[in-house]
């Protein structure tokens, strides 16, 4: 199969490599029958075993591949581009059960690297490509004209798009939501936990350069665990899919005490639990990290923030101390297509955000935030929904400073893609700040939900 990823990414990489021009795909998407009958055509004569079939393992043999080599190298002899997106068309829709065994395989691994040995070569990464609910088929085909528009089962990673990031990819294992493939549907919960930070901004400067950095209190950390773990059980109640914690409320013993408090629960009950749990971020050792457990407690992914934060400390702007490690995390599941945590300012951050929605198609985002307000967030959650990604948003009412309480006016928000006859008024959830947020009363019972349900 190694031979088969690598040919199709050879072709991928002289297809990109040779239309610059956005053009091309354009044209090609406006092809005439007779034009495309041809090349398909040309192609089943060159490459029998390929059009018009579903490949199994066993057609991956030495004739086949001798007969790839051929046709491509005639392809790319008479610079046929329209023919060699047609075969990289033909290949991607013909290896979908191939395709679909492979995404089982890959949730048996730890994490899955990408089905082609030649990245570094050509460029390009290959992964199974796993089915949205809420994402169109033509995907923004109207907007950007790319390879990708014509692929729907191999998942293209294009080196150039990515830039410096690292990407690891994670196929969570089937049902790790239970109920999905029948409901069609997830249930998110998102918690600001409470009105109280629990932690200093500290001030110091190194290269020339003002810099912060975030000490716990070591005196609340269990309280803060506890109130994080009731949050959990809580969520349970309510049947939740997915539950997300703000940025910054956790401490170092947050991961260790929750995964042990799962881990301690009798299977039954661990089946009650969220099957996905966004921890709260911790922010430690110059790296401001969120931690992702499952029910049971076992660690799904770690994912750290990007992008720094400016804070003014004594009326001077100091930069968020924290060092990138560059990894991005995609976690893949059937259905749901593919998720991705942008701390805060990482999504705020428009290219970097851009650039992973569009490299790995992303359908839904988890933002996790300690924010003075949502306004700048509310404004990117439409380049998302134009994307056909939904967007998870978090904030927590411990962020608030004086004077700026107006923007606390919603606390966090669900952005859902709806088709285009849904009432308008689906698309965002709102969570507003509770009564007592206004007379800074706390209650800490502050718990939202919301449904996302395929288009």
């Amino acid at each position: 199969m190694t031979e088969m990823y690598n040919r199709m990414a050879e072709l991928c990489a002289e297809i990109v490599r040779s239309c610059p021009d956005e053009a091309v795909f354009m044209r090609y998407g406006c092809l005439s029958d007779e034009r495309r009958d041809k090349i398909l055509q040309d192609l089943s004569q060159r490459v029998p075993a390929l059009v018009g079939r579903t490949l199994q393992k066993n057609d991956l043999n030495d004739s086949f591949y001798a007969a790839w080599d051929a046709c491509t190298a005639a392809l790319r002899n008479r610079e046929d581009r329209f023919a060699m997106i047609a075969l990289a068309q033909t290949a991607d829709k013909a290896m979908q059960t191939l395709l679909l065994e492979k995404i089982r395989s890959c949730q048996n691994d730890d994490f899955s690297v990408v089905l082609n040995t030649n990245r570094e070569s050509t460029g390009i990464g290959l992964l199974p490509r796993c089915s949205c609910l809420w994402e169109r088929k033509h995907r923004l085909s109207h907007s950007y004209h790319r390879l990708d528009n014509f692929l729907y089962h191999f998942l293209l990673i294009e080196n150039r798009i990515l830039g410096e990031w690292i990407d690891k990819h994670i196929f969570l294992p089937d049902p790790f939501f239970p109920g999905f493939s029948e409901r069609k549907e997830l249930v998110i919960g998102a918690t600001p936990l409470r009105g109280e930070k629990h932690f200093e901004e500290i001030g110091y400067t190194e290269q020339d350069i003002r810099f912060f950095t975030v000490q716990c209190e070591p005196e609340t950390e269990k309280q803060d665990n506890e109130e994080i773990w009731q949050k959990i059980q809580k969520a349970s109640k309510q049947h939740c899919n997915i539950l997300v914690f703000p940025e910054v409320l956790g401490n170092p013993a947050t991961p260790e005490f929750i995964r042990q408090k799962l881990l301690s629960l009798s299977p039954e009950e661990q089946q009650q639990m969220p099957s996905l749990i966004v921890l709260p971020s911790v922010w430690e050792n110059h790296m401001n990290t969120v931690t992702v457990l499952d029910r049971s407690g076992n660690l799904i992914c770690r994912q750290s923030k990007q992008t720094p934060f400016c804070l003014t400390l004594g009326g001077k702007k100091h930069l968020e101390g924290i060092h990138t490690n560059q990894v991005v995390t995609i976690l893949h599941y059937e259905g749901i297509g593919r998720i991705a945590i942008l701390i805060c300012k990482d999504f705020l951050n428009t290219r970097y955000m851009e650039q992973l929605m569009r490299c790995f198609k992303l359908t839904l985002m988890i933002v996790p935030s300690y924010s003075t307000g949502s306004y700048d967030f509310r404004q990117s959650f439409d380049v998302c929904a134009h994307d056909d990604c939904n967007v998870i948003w978090i904030n927590t009412c411990a962020a608030v400073e004086e004077g700026k309480e107006a923007n606390f006016r919603h606390i966090g928000y669900v952005r859902k893609r709806i088709g285009r006859n849904d009432d308008d008024s689906q698309k965002l959830c709102e969570m507003p700040s509770c009564e007592g947020f206004s007379k800074g009363i706390c209650r800490r019972d502050c718990l939202f939900f919301e449904t996302i349900k395929g288009v």
